[in-house]
């Protein structure tokens, strides 16, 4: 192996390059970390409507570090995702020596199991707020077949002109709507957008002959459903 000169050139080529690759490699890294690359600004793309300027500042001061090579997008990105109605967040850097902040605020569709707040996308999510909102009440991860559930309902009702106030999904998979004007609607399990369909055909006419509007319509039979009146008259 020793008296083998073009192998021996070959090893010392191969080391020497592994050698100015790792030099190289340090001065690079020592160069990006120098005072000389600082952020000078974060920039919003866009001024967020329910996130206070204060509450992006105070990410700003205690989570981004390190220079313009150095800064951690991914942990800014997380970091500014934590704070209340925000949705998602991008971060990227912007030459000269800036980095760009994209916030996509929660938008609040109804209220979860009184707890928390769902979006226009099916996620819950955790913030306060005063709007008057639907209720939301199902298990644990049903939040986006709510939702769906909800859109498809509302589009459905609109020649009652009456809105959801509460819709509900029991651990059975069976359904039930408060309308704004207090009726409760039993709409089970099964053909829930046919059975609410046929009652809202027919609902016009039970209104003539009924001494006063139900207060709970059971939609849950084969080929009708019986109005329950305040009093407990059917």
């Amino acid at each position: 192996m020793w008296d083998n000169t073009p192998l021996l050139r070959l090893i010392s080529n191969l080391l020497f390059g592994i050698s100015l690759g790792l030099v190289l490699y340090g001065a690079a890294r020592y160069v990006l970390r120098l005072p000389v690359f600082p952020l000078r600004a974060v920039v919003l793309t866009a001024a967020p409507q329910r996130v206070s300027t204060e509450q992006m500042e105070k990410i700003v001061h205690e989570q981004v570090s390190g220079n313009f090579f150095t800064v951690d997008l991914d942990r800014t990105r997380q970091a500014f995702e934590q704070l209340p109605w925000v949705r998602k967040v991008s971060v990227r850097r912007k030459f000269p020596w800036n980095l760009e902040v994209t916030v996509e605020e929660q938008e609040a569709l109804a209220r979860w199991n009184g707890s928390a707040l769902v979006n226009t996308h099916g996620e819950v999510f955790a913030a306060r707020t005063e709007q008057s909102l639907p209720e939301f009440i199902g298990q644990t991860d049903s939040s986006m077949l709510v939702t769906r559930m909800y859109g498809e309902l509302s589009v459905a009702l609109h020649p009652m002109q009456q809105r959801i106030a509460q819709i509900s999904l029991s651990p059975r998979y069976a359904w039930q709507v408060k309308l704004d004007n207090g009726m409760v609607l039993e709409l089970g399990r099964e053909q829930m957008q046919q059975r609410l369909t046929r009652f809202i055909t027919v609902y016009p006419y039970s209104l003539a002959v009924m001494t006063r509007p139900a207060n709970h319509v059971d939609l849950r039979y084969r080929n009708g459903f019986a109005a329950y009146l305040p009093g407990g008259n059917v």
